[in-house]
C-alpha cells in the first residue's frame, strides 16, 4: 500500500493538471497562478467553480464532464485522494479541470481578488471540537471574501446535522443571503430547481454514497456572502 501512494505521489508531480504549492510559497503568497488561472492554465475567460476539499474530485470531474463552459479547480491535501481524479482528466484530457495539493487553511492564497465564481463544500469534516476549523465559519469565509466574486455562491453538501446547524446559524449570525437549503436533498428536492441545478445536486461522491447507503440524510445548502 504504501509503495502505491509513494508511486501515485511521483505520477503527480509530472501531472499538468495537479499544483502542489509548499508551505513557503503559501507564506510568501506566490502561488504562480493566483489571478492567472484562467489566462496562464485554462486559456480562457470561463467561470471558475472550486471544491475544497475535494476528495477524489468527483464532483470537480463530474462537472466539468457535464459543463465545458466552465473551469473546476479540486482542493485538498489528500494527494492519494486527488489523484483518482486527476488520472481521469490525464486519461481523457479534459481541459477545464485542475487540482492544487494544499491544506485549505492557505486557500486565499491560490486565488486572486475576484477569480472564483462559485465554492463547493462537499463532504467537509464537521469538526466537531473546532467550530473555527469548519470550512463554512466566518474564519474561512473571511479568506473566500479575498478571491469570490460579489455575488458569488456557496453551495454546502453534508450528511452531517451538526455542520449543516453550524452553517444555518452563521447564515443567520453574518446577515448572508440564504438561496436554499433542505434537510433531505434527495427525499424532498425542492420541486422549482432548474433542470442544470438538479443535474449537479445529483453527482455523488465516494462518501456521500457510503453514507446514503447507511441511511443519512443529505443536507444541502446555497448562499451568497456579498
Amino acid at each position: 500500500m504504501a509503495k502505491n501512494k509513494l508511486r501515485r505521489f511521483a505520477e503527480m508531480k509530472s501531472m499538468a493538471c495537479v499544483f502542489e504549492p509548499d508551505m513557503e510559497t503559501s507564506v510568501r503568497d506566490d502561488f504562480e497562478l493566483k489571478g492567472r488561472w484562467n489566462s496562464d492554465y485554462f486559456k480562457n475567460n470561463n467561470p471558475i467553480i472550486v471544491e475544497l476539499g475535494c476528495g477524489k474530485g468527483e464532483y470537480a470531474v463530474g462537472l466539468g464532464k457535464s459543463y465545458p463552459a466552465k473551469n473546476y479547480i479540486g482542493v485538498d491535501i489528500k494527494g492519494a485522494r486527488i489523484y483518482e481524479g486527476a488520472i481521469v482528466v490525464e486519461n481523457e484530457k479534459l481541459n477545464n479541470i485542475g487540482f492544487v495539493r494544499a491544506r485549505i487553511d492557505f486557500v486565499e492564497t491560490f486565488f486572486g481578488e475576484n477569480e472564483v465564481d462559485e465554492i463547493w463544500l462537499t463532504f467537509s469534516d464537521p469538526q466537531p471540537n473546532k467550530p473555527n476549523k469548519r470550512l463554512s465559519s466566518k474564519v474561512f469565509i473571511d479568506k473566500y471574501r479575498r478571491f469570490l466574486k460579489p455575488g458569488g455562491i456557496i453551495h454546502l453538501k453534508t450528511d452531517s446535522d451538526l455542520l449543516f446547524e453550524s452553517t444555518l446559524e452563521e447564515i443567520e449570525l453574518h446577515h448572508y443571503s440564504l438561496l436554499e437549503k433542505t434537510w433531505d436533498l434527495y427525499g424532498e428536492m425542492p420541486e422549482d430547481l432548474d433542470s442544470q441545478t438538479r443535474d449537479i445536486l445529483s453527482i455523488r461522491t465516494h462518501y456521500e454514497t457510503i453514507f446514503s447507503a447507511k441511511g443519512f440524510k443529505i443536507k444541502y445548502c446555497r448562499f451568497k456572502i456579498s
